[in-house]
């Protein structure tokens, strides 16, 4: 059984599945496999993979709203929401299940992890389903902030259409010409500071990277977005230039209650309040 591991398993060392095994950390139906233990066709065994080491994220996660429902929170730049590929323990999810003492606590939707604002989770695990499907057939209204250049030549508010593609594997989005659209957002310009602008962004759709595509066919790509128009590597543990996206305001008909309910990011973006930091970088 153990070269059947060791073939099986090319991204674990050798030494590490033979440390598992010495362990009794890979087990099969009838208990822990042993390394002389004989492979068997079809069959199953599991172990739980080593946590990968997680640069820490330090910024706090802020309580906007907290009932025995829901909990709505200001997730800051660059913690993930749930646990995907490296990010684990650094994940809004995990520490909100831990410093609450909520267990059962899930998510109702996602924030990218470069995004910083508002983040619904289902307290109750019975009710889960129901906000869940709430986001899912488009009945929460979301209203986004982003920081970019001020164009004079934009003409706004505009409806921006696309269609977006995202294929697995890929780190980023792209728009395919020609194409039925299936991506929508309202583009509208809030406030002008010089040569930067703060948009007010409405989506009415929910593909993956949508607003940072949207701003950037625009010609006016968001602040310290480091995938469009350009991708450009940067390290896990460099929390300098934030993406300039704040998801500021999820509004809905609560439904459990019947009754409306309105969130408000407490979060400013930086390069909007301090802009001389951002002109220096």
């Amino acid at each position: 059984m153990r070269d059947h591991l060791v073939e099986r398993l090319p991204r674990v060392a050798p030494e590490r599945i033979d440390m598992m095994l010495r362990e009794d950390r890979i087990v099969g139906l009838d208990g822990p496999i042993r390394g002389d233990t004989p492979y068997r066709p079809d069959s199953y065994v599991w172990f739980h993979r080593d946590l990968p080491v997680e640069v820490p994220v330090p910024f706090d996660i802020g309580i906007v709203h907290r009932d025995d429902d829901l909990l709505v929170v200001d997730k800051p730049h660059f913690l993930a929401t749930i646990p995907r590929g490296q990010h684990v323990m650094e994940t809004a999810l995990v520490k909100l299940r831990h410093d609450l003492g909520l267990p059962e606590l899930v998510p109702a939707h996602r924030l990218d992890r470069v995004t910083a604002g508002l983040v619904m989770f289902v307290v109750r695990p019975e009710l889960r389903g129901k906000y869940q499907t709430m986001f899912r057939d488009r009945l929460v209204h979301k209203e986004y902030e982003a920081i970019a250049r001020h164009d004079p030549g934009l003409e706004l508010p505009c409806v921006v259409r696309s269609h977006i593609v995202k294929e697995r594997g890929v780190i980023t989005a792209t728009e395919v010409p020609d194409v039925a659209p299936n991506s929508e957002t309202l583009v509208e310009l809030a406030e002008r500071r010089g040569e930067v602008g703060r948009y007010r962004l409405q989506p009415r759709t929910g593909r993956t990277h949508q607003l940072r595509l949207h701003m950037s066919g625009l010609g006016v790509p968001i602040l310290g977005d480091d995938f469009y128009p350009v991708l450009t590597e940067k390290p896990l543990d460099d929390f300098t230039r934030p993406l300039q996206l704040l998801a500021k305001v999820l509004a809905f008909t609560d439904p459990v209650t019947g009754e409306p309910r309105r969130f408000e990011s407490r979060l400013e973006l930086s390069a909007w309040n301090r802009p001389g930091e951002w002109a220096a970088g």
